[in-house]
């Protein structure tokens, strides 16, 4: 299973078939099937990893603290393996990791005082912003806040003229000249995120 991460990490999960793994594996790949069916379970597998992967919430801090570090994990995670952002929640046959993380997660916000339906909400909330986050984050055309400092003297401030786009032109610069490092933004949203929710908690 460690080699199929590791395709899918370098290539992404629509370069990874039962032939290339077993290729990679230098087996056949009708060996493959002793251990999975076919490439759904094969995802599925890998997506129970990827769960195995993230933190679950800690028992022994508040509710907001211990989704903070379950989430700030998941975004850690799902940089790692970027394929697994749009399987996160396709799985219809989830392994053992993935139950025991749901079930951890339901746990935190039960025992903070959510009702179920509450609970439902902010999970589905968090999650969103999670996956979301990282998405946009795989997808961005650099990697530190130097390459976007770069990027915005070089590429995006020339095609700014100040006075056909002067807001974009100011917040480019501006930001620019402050180092703004937009990896920043997660703990931001994440924050006013867990603050909207707090009032939230015995609402039932």
């Amino acid at each position: 299973m460690t080699e199929a991460l590791r395709l899918a990490d370098r290539e992404g999960v629509h370069g990874l078939s039962m032939r290339r793994l077993a290729s990679a594996l230098g087996a056949g790949a009708m060996s493959l099937y002793h251990y999975v069916a076919n490439k759904e379970q094969l995802l599925d597998a890998m997506i129970d990893i990827v769960f195995e992967e993230i933190e679950l919430p800690p028992e022994q801090t508040d509710w907001q603290s211990a989704m903070r570090r379950r989430a700030v994990s998941a975004r850690r995670v799902l940089a790692c393996h970027p394929w697994a952002i749009a399987l996160m929640e396709s799985r219809t046959s989830p392994g053992p990791a993935n139950l025991r993380h749901r079930e951890a997660v339901t746990a935190c916000l039960r025992r903070a005082g959510f009702s179920v339906l509450m609970a439902t909400h902010a999970n589905w909330l968090l999650d969103s912003y999670v996956y979301g986050f990282a998405l946009q984050e795989a997808s961005l055309p650099f990697d530190t806040a130097d390459e976007l400092a770069d990027m915005t003297e070089d590429v995006f401030l020339p095609q700014l003229p100040p006075d056909e786009f002067p807001y974009l032109n100011e917040s480019a610069a501006a930001l620019v000249a402050a180092g703004y490092d937009p990896a920043e933004e997660f703990i931001f949203g994440l924050d006013l995120i867990l603050a909207a929710l707090e009032p939230l908690r015995d609402s039932a």
